[in-house]
């Protein structure tokens, strides 16, 4: 789908899509666990779907509610399931080593730049402890009953790999320790695993960069759990507000382990001019954060992008082309995006990459332009927010379909 945005500015306010992140954590361990239990949430996204309909396929029980989703013990796991992982990145790093436990051969298959992304360190972890690992299959193939021992995994590659682990290793029998041997990165995702596993009655100690964790350990019901407003959908409101609209979100939670609750922050100091972002912790953010930049003069350097090449597209690359394509100035090398604002944009054809965050980005960045923006491939939107366009005409903008 490609839509054609007449520049207006936005006002109004919108509540904040369900995290998805959250989401697909809780569907997990409601799936694994012992008892029945409610998940309260609004419309699920695509890569929410995605997990709800593979753990489905490995034999769980949830379906669809009015409100979200109900959970039911699982009876049993199929054996040599497939499951389509959709074009999320955490389905898949998560279910192969939870599949790894608990089921004997399992394959993953997925779309899109899934099968680009790299598994390789989670892979070599699960080797390392009774499984074979084929990663020459649509994405991977892996058998064998995962055990518990030392782990080592790298942290600093992605943190969904430490999550899978940490998901996965409590229904092992014996006892494990998963150590980080690089700094991690995006620790705010391991903070909600472990908050996850903590409402679901699994319990793992962390010291630092290790983490102590008890085998035997099945997820228990927790009754009903409401899965939290997403921070990371919410940046893209939160950057039109930066730069001069009346939006407003409603639905964020306050006290959270989301990263990308850090959005204010970063906004306020790229207000101030010439700030330095560390993207490390929230690289989500770095489509919002640069169009904010846009509306300020000067240069914004942002730092710890090296894993934006890694996303549903070259995010960097994207990110570039897509303010290049709307008369702004913005470089990317090696780890380094550099963003030059000059307070406007004039506006153009935008190609969102396949990729849901920059299509949002590309909208946001209409109310800075002066003539209008055509954004090729807008649906990819459903992966993370599916009523971004219906949230954003709400607002006042201006949509033509193509």
């Amino acid at each position: 789908m490609d839509v054609r945005i007449t520049p207006r500015p936005l006002r109004g306010e919108v509540a904040a899509p369900p995290s998805k992140s959250h989401a697909q954590r809780v569907l997990l361990c409601a799936a694994l666990s012992d008892a029945p239990c409610e998940i309260f949430m609004g419309e699920p996204c695509a890569d929410v779907t995605a997990m709800a309909d593979a753990l489905c396929t490995l034999g769980a029980h949830l379906s669809r509610t009015a409100d979200g989703y109900a959970a039911r013990p699982m009876a049993g796991v199929r054996a040599g399931a497939v499951l389509d992982c959709g074009e999320s990145g955490a389905v898949l790093r998560f279910l192969l080593p939870v599949a790894a436990a608990v089921a004997r051969d399992t394959q993953l298959t997925g779309h899109g730049r899934l099968p680009a992304r790299p598994i390789g360190p989670l892979a070599d972890a699960l080797r390392a402890h009774g499984c074979a690992v084929d990663c020459t299959v649509p994405i991977a193939r892996v058998a064998g009953g995962l055990r518990g021992g030392a782990y080592h995994l790298p942290g600093d590659v992605s943190s969904q790999f430490t999550s899978g682990l940490l998901l996965a290793l409590p229904l092992c029998a014996q006892d494990s320790t998963l150590t980080l041997t690089a700094p991690p990165v995006s620790r705010g995702y391991v903070r909600m695993t472990l908050e996850v596993l903590r409402t679901f009655g699994v319990s793992v100690a962390q010291q630092e960069t290790i983490f102590e964790i008890p085998g035997g350990q099945r997820p228990r019901a927790a009754g009903a759990v409401a899965v939290e407003g997403d921070w990371s959908a919410a940046a893209f409101w939160l950057a039109a507000e930066h730069m001069g609209c009346g939006v407003s979100v409603s639905g964020l939670p306050e006290q959270t382990t989301q990263g990308d609750a850090a959005m204010p922050a970063l906004l306020r100091a790229i207000g101030r001019g010439g700030a330095c972002v560390d993207l490390r912790d929230v690289p989500d953010l770095a489509p919002a954060l640069a169009v904010a930049a846009c509306a300020v003069r000067g240069d914004t350097v942002f730092c710890g992008a090296e894993r934006l090449h890694l996303k549903e597209s070259d995010r960097a690359s994207a990110i570039c082309a897509l303010l290049c394509a709307l008369g702004g100035q913005a470089e990317a090398e090696g780890d380094i995006l550099r963003v030059r604002g000059t307070g406007s944009l004039r506006g153009g054809t935008a190609d969102s990459a396949g990729d849901h965050r920059i299509a949002m980005a590309a909208a946001i960045a209409s109310v800075l332009c002066r003539e209008p923006v055509i954004v090729r491939g807008a649906d990819a939107v459903q992966k993370s927010y599916p009523r971004f366009w219906d949230d954003f005409t709400h607002l006042g903008g201006k949509l033509d379909v193509l």
